[in-house]
């Protein structure tokens, strides 16, 4: 058998640990908190295929052609205002580029920015993808820890200081990724202050924060940027669809040029066709009134998931309850293997994330990651109790 040579940017183990996990969990008989799916029945299917009709009866010949790498003119306009009204953003037309979904701007960012050997500062824990992507690229991580306000300031600076081979500062501040938690407003300000004091740059990552069912919202790391360290990345997988791979950046116009350059070299542009159907979503539908829809769902599941760890888990467990995403974070004291307790769950038809690939370092051990968004409410309820009885009898032993 042919031993291939890889280059040093291919895991040398080959293993796929979540992939693993999440094919365990695929099993028709169990109900799986461990996806990172949103609900399909939200899906705007028939709005959408409408818009594809208008797409081909307006632009037939423009969608099927060759596009710009910077993404459809009309699209980044969209975009553009959007940030504005929404994250109190302000950028020109130059600083936005459309993406193949938000994490080919990860992938971008890590091979525009990151040399073998620079640091990543990340939240602990923080999206295990993100991990994946930088480690290509030669990154070294610090973690930062974080409370139920996100990252600490303090600690952040702390690292900076410790790491001064620092490149960039990742962070998911809204309904974080996996836990749930959300950064508060003097917080952001801090961060984006540090940025341009320690000259590093901040990757803020928000693909959940229009999920939003209880709180206020909280501006932007972006809009507190002074000196352009800040790039901010969304997405349209969680408020529309995700099978249509559109995510954008914004960000100082010569780091989107540079991005455009890299991104040409990967699939010359993204899918045009997806992004005349947004535009025509866009300009036809209310926006606001379908992402509300979303937000009430999500708001319900992950009420009935917090019922449930109240009434069957054992005491003494954690877990955060955030205002908005589709994720919730839980700890569990006395555990001290996740893996075995993820498979200890399994036998009684029940699957969560564990939290160790979520963490850049040590993991914290007897830590999950539920998904409430992608389970019907009679799954959440069941899920739990099976969950909770899991749990009793790991903690028991």
């Amino acid at each position: 058998m042919t031993k291939f040579n890889y280059s040093k940017r291919v895991p040398a183990d080959g293993t796929d640990a979540v992939g693993t996990i999440l094919k365990a969990a695929a099993d028709p008989q169990i109900i799986s908190f461990a996806g990172g799916l949103p609900a399909p029945e939200l899906f705007p299917v028939k709005e959408m295929k409408e818009a594809v009709d208008r797409v081909f009866a307006k632009h037939g010949q423009e969608a099927m052609q060759y596009g710009a790498a910077k993404g459809v003119t009309a699209l980044r306009k969209l975009i553009q205002k959007h940030v504005k009204d929404k994250e109190d953003v302000d950028a020109e037309l130059e600083n936005v580029l459309v993406t193949t979904g938000s994490e080919q701007v990860l992938d971008l960012v890590g091979k525009a920015f990151v040399d073998p050997g620079d640091t990543v500062l990340v939240e602990q824990p923080t999206y295990l993808c993100a991990l994946d992507v930088f480690k290509t690229y030669g990154a070294n991580f610090a973690g930062v820890e974080m409370d139920e306000q996100g990252m600490k300031m303090d600690a952040l600076e702390e690292a900076l200081k410790s790491h001064p081979n620092t490149k960039l500062i990742y962070t998911v501040p809204n309904f974080q990724n996996p836990t749930g938690r959300t950064m508060a407003l003097e917080r952001r300000k801090q961060l984006a202050e540090l940025a341009a004091k320690y000259d590093v740059y901040v990757l803020e990552d928000n693909p959940y924060g229009e999920i939003r069912f209880a709180g206020q919202h909280v501006p932007a790391v972006k809009s507190f940027d002074q000196t352009g360290h800040v790039f901010y990345m969304s997405t349209f997988s969680k408020t529309l669809a995700p099978g249509f791979r559109l995510g954008w950046l914004v960000a100082d116009e010569d780091v989107v040029n540079k991005l455009t350059v890299l991104k040409q070299s990967a699939d010359l542009h993204t899918d045009n066709l997806a992004q005349y159907a947004v535009v025509e979503f866009l300009q036809n539908n209310d926006l606001d009134a379908h992402v509300k829809e979303i937000s009430d769902l999500y708001g319900k599941r992950k009420q009935l998931m917090v019922d449930g760890i109240k009434k069957y888990f054992p005491a003494g467990v954690k877990y955060t309850d955030p205002e908005g995403g589709m994720f919730l974070w839980v700890e569990v004291p006395g555990v001290d293997d996740t893996v075995a307790l993820f498979k200890e769950c399994l036998k009684h038809n029940v699957a969560f994330v564990p939290g160790d690939p979520f963490f850049a370092g040590a993991a914290q051990p007897g830590t999950f990651r539920l998904n409430y968004s992608n389970a019907q409410e009679d799954k959440i309820t069941a899920g739990m109790k099976q969950l909770g009885a899991a749990l009793q009898d790991a903690v028991a032993k």
